[in-house]
């Protein structure tokens, strides 16, 4: 028999869910400067370090494809210079193996890629510690954004 009280903490789960969801579409919205509605998000991870891949859902809005190229160019940037502040505004909190990221920062590269809907930056890791903050980083961007994408290495 569920009781009262369990229906109830669910309930307020679910709410705090669905309102931290909603909180990060908006932040994200904001900081990125392209809307989540019409483009999508993958994360990957590799043996060496994974991606980060935006694409426009539409191929003909153009507005998305050049709004990911340039926040992306931006990000590959902020990223290399060991500056992880976006991904902490848009999720409200300080991100997993962010701090590691930074400390390491000569010994992860971000690779911009151009594609034919939008961009990648390929994380390739120099050694372990930076692979595993790289690995960490992902897969909380894989939950809080609740793409799908598989947690394991590929």
């Amino acid at each position: 028999m569920i009781r009262p009280i369990a229906i109830l903490f669910l309930g307020a789960a679910l709410a705090f869910s669905q309102d931290h969801q909603a909180q990060v579409n908006e932040h994200g919205d904001h900081v990125m400067g392209f809307s989540h509605e019409k483009t999508t998000h993958h994360f990957e991870l590799h043996y060496d370090g994974g991606t980060i891949d935006v694409r426009a859902n539409d191929v003909k809005d153009t507005d998305s494809l050049d709004e990911i190229r340039s926040h992306f160019q931006h990000i590959a940037q902020m990223f290399a210079a060991g500056n992880f502040n976006a991904p902490m505004l848009v999720h409200g909190t300080a991100v997993p193996g962010t701090a590691i990221m930074t400390r390491l920062k000569d010994q992860i590269h971000w690779d911009l890629q151009q594609t034919p809907r939008g961009a990648r930056i390929v994380i390739t890791a120099d050694n372990k510690p930076a692979l595993d903050a790289v690995h960490e980083f992902l897969r909380f961007q894989i939950e809080d954004h609740k793409t799908g994408d598989c947690p394991m290495v590929r």
